[in-house]
């Protein structure tokens, strides 16, 4: 009976090719447009570690003003960053079964080739622990190990796209570069690696692409590295020199910890009081006790990575998505009153109400999938639209197999729905009153 309900389908669709384009045509426009929509939204709030997200935690530290807070509307919450000497101290302790402090900086590189001009590239300074605790993929090589986070090596880790411009392509482990007038030993390759968003740094931008490559936190000093994030103080320090720098009350790193169960969480926490508690005698952390750890789901809820304005752009999407049904409605309830005289016919012949019901309802299920195939289609030239005009990262701008059949699901169910009144009046009209006219 299914088959021959399409058949039919088929042929109603043939004989009235007008309406059909026009309502395949209003499905394709609202799911285009409310899928472009929705994506982007998916892939923004989308959990960008879901293996390791509950065990992975920023640090925070209440280091700031005593007479005012980190923040005037929300007081309660501490800077989203540590200061220099308190993130060394951390690491120092190594409580925890990893962690890592780090920072965005930049290096000019000196070029291989004597006829290219020196550039800059952007660089992740962070400690030995980063890579596993991310679950970095390398191309080639690995990361530096924990020996290097003392010892302050020239070594770096290149991203796949810098490791392309430098050594086209080819396993560069064990060649060297020079930056900042040092020469730098290449570890390892990256593999693509484009979490979005950029969970472990959403302070600096959770759509921002990630560094093209990866220096040691222990190389700070040696290059006078400063940071090109956020950086934020509150205090009047005479900044003399680098080492006076490193030593201030800014806050400027950002600091994660992997911890395995809720009785390490518990007890992190409590290193964490014990540090402040050992500052507060020496003169600072005058704020009361304000220490906490966030996962990264809550690290990226802290910080509003997905933007209400992102919500209400969905939710108008999907109000254009009702509009379109809306003038679906109308189109089929059209189509399928115009076709009464071939239903009142069938009715005669012996077809019952629900047989006609079905096979109506058939036919807007087929036009909503051919409508949910078109608006994939669109969909997927606005997310090259979105890319190109805001210089996304191709993350965010990736239509993934659930967003397929859920733009399909969409369409389908959608018709259907805007199909059930025209399939019920049609069904509704008295096959003897029709067969008179005729």
């Amino acid at each position: 009976m299914f088959k021959y309900n399409i058949k039919l389908a088929f042929k109603s669709m043939r004989r009235n090719p007008a309406m059909t384009v026009l309502m395949v045509a209003a499905i394709a426009v609202g799911i285009g447009v409310s899928m472009t929509t929705l994506t982007v939204f998916y892939m923004m709030s989308s959990n960008p570690i879901p293996e390791k997200s509950d065990v992975l935690f920023a640090v925070t530290m209440d280091s700031w003003n005593p007479l005012r807070p980190f923040d005037e509307d929300e007081p309660e919450r501490a800077p989203h960053q540590l200061t220099f000497h308190d993130a060394e101290r951390l690491l120092a302790l190594a409580e925890g079964k990893r962690q890592t402090a780090m920072f965005e900086s930049s290096l000019i590189i000196e070029p291989l080739n004597e006829d290219d001009l020196p550039f800059e590239a952007g660089a992740r300074v962070a400690s030995s622990d980063f890579f596993t605790m991310f679950n970095v993929p390398f191309l080639y090589g690995s990361g530096w190990d924990k020996s290097t986070d003392s010892s302050a090596d020239p070594v770096v880790v290149l991203g796949k796209n810098l490791n392309e411009r430098l050594f086209g392509g080819e396993d560069s482990v064990g060649k060297s570069l020079t930056m900042q007038g040092i020469r730098f030993r290449v570890l390892g390759v990256t593999d693509h690696w484009e979490p979005t968003p950029r969970f472990y740094d959403p302070i600096n931008g959770g759509f921002q692409e990630v560094n093209d490559m990866f220096i040691p936190y222990s190389l700070t000093r040696v290059l006078e590295l400063r940071s090109e994030g956020s950086d934020w103080g509150w205090k009047s320090e005479d900044i003399t020199s680098f080492e006076h720098w490193l030593n201030s009350e800014s806050v400027w790193v950002q600091y994660f910890i992997e911890l395995d169960s809720a009785r390490d969480r518990g007890e992190y926490v409590s290193h964490l009081d014990a540090y402040v508690g050992e500052q507060k005698k020496l003169g600072r952390f005058e704020r009361p006790m304000n220490n906490n750890i966030y996962n990264v789901e809550e690290w990226m809820a802290y910080h509003e990575v997905v933007a209400n304005d992102s919500k209400v752009l969905v939710g108008l999407s999907f109000l254009f998505l009702v509009v379109c049904l809306l003038s679906t409605i109308a189109l089929t309830l059209t189509k399928f009153v115009g076709k009464k005289a071939e239903t009142s016919l069938r009715r005669a012949l012996g077809a019952s109400r629900i047989t006609i019901f079905k096979q109506q309802i058939v036919e807007v299920g087929m036009i909503g999938f051919a409508g949910g195939l078109i608006g994939l289609s669109l969909a997927a030239l606005g997310l090259v639209g979105i890319e190109y005009i805001y210089e996304a990262p191709g993350g965010l701008v990736k239509m993934d197999w659930i967003m397929v059949m859920t733009a399909i699901a969409v369409a389908v169910i959608s018709s259907i729905i805007a199909g059930l009144y025209p399939a019920w009046r049609v069904c509704r009209i008295p096959p003897a009153t029709q067969l008179k006219t005729q």
